[in-house]
């Protein structure tokens, strides 16, 4: 039978059983939010305003109303993979490469630029200094090597909610969404400059679905000044919900004062504090092999405190790195190994991940590509080398494109499934990437949480309890029958498959007479009547007085500037 004679045929059955499915049709035909987002024309929803917020009008009222209500599953706040992570390298090769590594670290070093962070390395062991370099540090193997076996292989970060707790390691996954680009975008306002109440809508947004596991600088407020920027935000995070914080480390004084908003926040003694992760940062190396003063601050004050470090080099093949995927892969071993052994030289049993972000440059333009098959195979390789020395895996999913386009979702859906693929316990950038990371896109945020419940959704073990094996069932509908108005079906209707949060499976006649939405105009209306309800999650009013006292204080002081 050919795809066309099996079309109609289901067809056929469907109208049929049109009497014992209309209740089904009524329930679970288009979602509400796509049915109201199709009615609205892409025009409508594009103009520009500037001053316009995305949380209100009529337009945003109304289909916050008939909008179904953010999804909220334990499936969905705590992700576990039960796929075995994929292979691109042989064991030897794993093996080789990492001796490789341990063995430039003695023979060439890197560069470390904070004198505090050479010092305590030399104390440790480690050789500073030659005729040319006197930042040059030398890593003997046993240094390694002892700060390898210290560290811990998973960790647990606080939430303010229990119920947000992060499980960093073995197999579980944690999506954090965009974060750091100095604009942000969406089709009512278009591209501008991050603002502190665009970064507060993206707070909501985080928030508000359950598969965003923690919050993250999703854009940068540039209408507050920089050295009050860490005090506003961190307090906007503290107040609008209650996931995990990300802290910038941007020098001493703002970590410090972020630290401090946090521990009122939680409710936390400083000795409780550091007890126990409560928050985390990213470390970016300068590659190649270089970590300059603010980054190796941040390991410093984060090891010191017992608080997560994410180890990240940049490592773009054909620029910052060998052009090879393999020495790019090297060079990344190689300052990752540096700062883990910073971090435990510090504070042995530091909680940190390693950061895994290689992929490559356009040889032609020099511009990030991202989504590429080297970036897949680098998040794979990358997986084996953190198995291989015990470590979590950080990975990305990102996007070099300007647009929610087609190329923006190939490009993130691939380099999640690269990233998932290797076994990642944490995929930062998952949700609003683009411009390869100098915007952030409100409707592409929205798209990605959409493919990211999808991960979680497959994740999902397969039932196969009695009832569901359907035995019974089977035997019930009768040869070339159909299952539309069984009772198997009628009993399970309504939580048997993936619900879309933006995706249309419309026809193309009631496609057009809704005006012929796309997927960017559906996700922006998701995005207005999600930010229309939002209700922040309930905070003690004292710590939140606590927390403007500090601010305040802290204000009148001049802030802290990134060092």
């Amino acid at each position: 039978m050919n795809a066309n004679r099996c079309i109609a045929v289901v067809v056929a059955k469907l109208a049929h059983a049109a009497t014992g499915v209309n209740r089904w049709t009524t329930s679970r035909g288009t979602s509400e939010t796509s049915a109201t987002v199709g009615r609205m024309s892409e025009s409508a929803v594009g103009a520009t305003h500037e001053s316009q917020p995305l949380r209100r009008g009529k337009r945003a009222s109304r289909t916050a109303r008939k909008s179904r209500p953010a999804r909220s599953v334990e499936h969905l706040r705590h992700v576990v993979n039960p796929f075995e992570p994929l292979r691109v390298l042989s064991d030897d090769h794993v093996e080789h490469l990492h001796r490789s590594a341990v063995r430039f670290l003695g023979e060439h070093g890197i560069r470390v630029l904070l004198s505090e962070a050479l010092e305590i390395l030399v104390a440790a062991g480690a050789t500073a200094g030659d005729r040319d370099d006197p930042q040059l540090v030398r890593f003997p193997e046993e240094l390694v090597h002892a700060a390898l076996a210290a560290a811990p292989s998973t960790c647990t970060v606080a939430a303010r909610n229990p119920d947000f707790d992060l499980a960093i390691g073995g197999r579980s996954v944690n999506f954090f969404p965009v974060g750091g680009p100095p604009y942000m975008s969406d089709l009512v306002n278009g591209r501008r400059p991050g603002t502190l109440a665009g970064f507060e809508d993206f707070v909501r947004l985080t928030q508000t679905f359950d598969v965003l596991h923690s919050l993250s600088p999703c854009t940068e407020p540039q209408d507050v000044p920089v050295e009050l920027r860490h005090l506003v935000t961190t307090r906007s995070m503290a107040a609008l919900s209650d996931k995990p914080i990300y802290v910038f480390a941007r020098g001493e004084a703002i970590i410090a004062d972020t630290f401090e908003v946090i521990r009122i926040a939680m409710g936390v003694s400083d000795d409780e504090f550091r007890s126990r992760p409560h928050c985390w940062t990213n470390i970016n190396v300068n590659s190649p092999r270089q970590l300059d003063i603010p980054m190796s601050m941040g390991i410093i004050a984060f090891a010191r405190a017992g608080q997560v470090c994410i180890m990240t080099p940049f490592t773009l093949a054909g620029a910052m790195a060998p052009v090879s995927l393999a020495g790019a892969l090297l060079l990344q071993h190689v300052e990752v190994l540096a700062a883990v052994t910073l971090a435990q030289t510090v504070r042995p049993g530091a909680p940190v991940v390693y950061g895994a972000f290689t992929s490559n440059v356009d040889m032609r333009s020099g511009s990030p590509a991202f989504g590429t098959p080297e970036a897949f195979k680098g998040a794979v390789a990358s997986g084996q080398l953190a198995r291989h020395i015990g470590l979590p895996l950080r990975s990305s999913g990102s996007s070099s494109s300007n647009v929610e386009d087609a190329q923006a979702g190939y490009e993130t859906m691939m380099n999640t499934s690269g990233a998932l693929s290797g076994g990642a316990n944490v995929v930062m950038q998952s949700a609003g990437w683009q411009e390869g990371g100098l915007c952030a896109s409100f409707e592409k945020m929205v798209l990605d949480v959409e493919m990211l419940q999808m991960f979680a959704e497959t994740f999902a073990p397969v039932d196969m309890a009695e009832p569901e094996l359907a035995y019974d069932a089977i035997a019930e509908v009768a040869p070339g029958g159909h299952f539309f108005g069984s009772g198997h079906t009628l009993e399970r209707y309504d939580r048997a498959f993936y619900e879309p949060l933006v995706f249309s499976r419309q026809n193309v006649g009631q496609w057009v007479d809704e005006g012929s939405p796309t997927a960017s105009v559906r996700a922006n209306a998701v995005v207005r009547a999600t930010l229309e309800r939002f209700e922040p999650p309930p905070i003690d009013s004292a710590r939140l007085a606590e927390i403007d006292d500090f601010v305040a204080l802290r204000t009148a002081a001049g802030g802290a500037h990134p060092d």
